[in-house]
């Protein structure tokens, strides 16, 4: 019979233990410790609740428009654009800070020089970059949304900071806009750690299917008689989550992982043949798994089906090799 099975995002999403592992040190616990102590700030979880409350209906009401699936790359970009965009404040910023800690300068200067130039560049970087990641941030989850909304509120933070130092360069005071600057710079790093830690300790806006490929041979998901017509169904084989579907005849088999953040397509509604996940609203095409709206920006891998007796049969990508006819055992 068929079942539901749980996503690796509903694991991602559990709240994180408290304590060490036995044997570790603070030398390699304080990342985690971190991420639990700000996870745990009372004010950060009331402001969460709020934006959430706020800009949660606001999304799902909007989420067919166009420049709205753009924030966060799309189908056309193929990833998310906000890692790439956060790029150019934080190699701006450095730049206007060399060229400070360079400038030898005796006098103080009025107007907007090479560093002040860096600077301003930055800023409106920023706030590109700063739409973009509040696209992003409504279609995360849990303890990941909390943290990513203390990531930006540091950047919120360093881009204030880094305003007021364009402002005092502009009026003369060059040693008040290197320290601005300065202190701007190292909330940005602060700010970075935590993007990172969303990206490649908790996987958020990646590719969640990118290495799913079996089973490598023909094998046996569901007895044919247990899969109704016009309803999403969740089966497992050789540890592959995967959805089956069947419309006038017609099998279709996806990955029952959305690519995007780990939903169970199963769980969602199917209608023209196109599977919208629960969790966010990204749509698949059933026949190629195609990329119908997002925040999902890569298409769910597709899985060839047969009957054989009495059986629905499912293989991944890959078939597993055969051996040569000469080996010997």
């Amino acid at each position: 019979m068929s079942q539901e099975f749980d996503s690796p995002a509903a694991t991602q999403q559990a709240e994180p233990a408290t304590g060490p592992p036995p044997g570790a040190t603070r030398l390699v616990t304080w990342h985690d410790d971190l991420v639990v102590w700000v996870d745990q700030l009372g004010w950060l979880r009331t402001v969460n609740d709020w934006l959430t409350a706020a800009l949660g209906p606001f999304r799902e009401r909007h989420q067919d428009n166009l420049a709205l699936e753009l924030l966060h790359g799309g189908r056309w970009v193929g990833h998310p654009l906000h890692p790439a965009l956060s790029d150019l404040p934080i190699g701006l910023w450095t730049g206007a800070t060399v060229l400070d800690a360079a400038d030898r300068s005796p006098a103080p200067q009025h107007g907007l020089d090479a560093a002040g130039m860096l600077s301003a560049a930055g800023i409106l970087a920023a706030c590109v970059t700063a739409l973009t990641g509040l696209g992003d941030w409504t279609v995360s989850n849990e303890q990941d949304r909390r943290v990513g909304l203390f990531h930006g509120l540091l950047n919120t933070a360093a881009l204030g900071l880094q305003g007021a130092s364009l402002g005092a360069r502009m009026t003369g005071h060059r040693g008040t806009a290197r320290a601005l600057g300065t202190a701007s710079l190292t909330v940005t790093a602060a700010a970075g750690y935590l993007g990172g830690h969303l990206v490649f300790t908790k996987g958020v806006m990646v590719n969640r299917v990118g290495w799913a490929i079996g089973p490598r041979r023909w094998v046996r998901a569901l007895p044919e008689a247990d899969l109704p017509d016009d309803s999403p169904t969740a089966v497992e084989a050789e540890g592959r989550q995967i959805l089956l579907y069947r419309h006038r005849g017609s099998l279709y088999a996806l990955d029952n992982i959305c690519s995007h953040a780990g939903g169970l397509l199963s769980r969602g509604t199917v209608a023209g043949l196109t599977v919208t996940c629960p969790l966010h609203g990204s749509r698949f095409a059933l026949a190629d798994g195609s990329v119908g709206r997002g925040p999902a920006s890569q298409p769910q891998p597709v899985l060839r089906t047969r009957i054989r007796n009495g059986w629905i049969e499912v293989r991944g990508s890959q078939p597993a090799p055969r051996r040569p006819a000469t080996e010997r055992t």
